[in-house]
């Protein structure tokens, strides 16, 4: 007889809050798609929303050449400094 697979619990799952929260911590010094999406183990398309989603809020931001195919490297701003250490302080208080 097999075993039916285990299943994950539902706290091994991130969340959009989470996400964002690994999006922003991870570009603190500028980095390009490519590492956010390896870095943050997410697809083409999640990535895609959650960078524009982030830089609608204007808690990331584009630095670099935009007149090129380049697109330049994204970076977290104040507002989304902010953002991230309210999420920490929320987070510490949930443990």
């Amino acid at each position: 007889m097999l075993a039916s697979p285990k299943k994950q619990s539902s706290s091994s799952h991130r969340g959009r809050l989470d996400i964002i929260a690994d999006i922003l911590g991870a570009s603190f010094g500028g980095v390009r798609k490519t590492y956010l999406m390896y870095r943050c183990n997410l697809s083409f398309k999640q990535l895609k929303y959650y960078l524009e989603f982030l830089l609608n809020k204007k808690l990331l931001q584009i630095v670099g050449d935009n007149k090129t195919s380049n697109p330049g490297l994204f970076k977290i701003t104040g507002k989304g400094k902010k953002f991230l250490e309210a999420y920490k302080g929320l987070k510490s208080l949930m443990k």
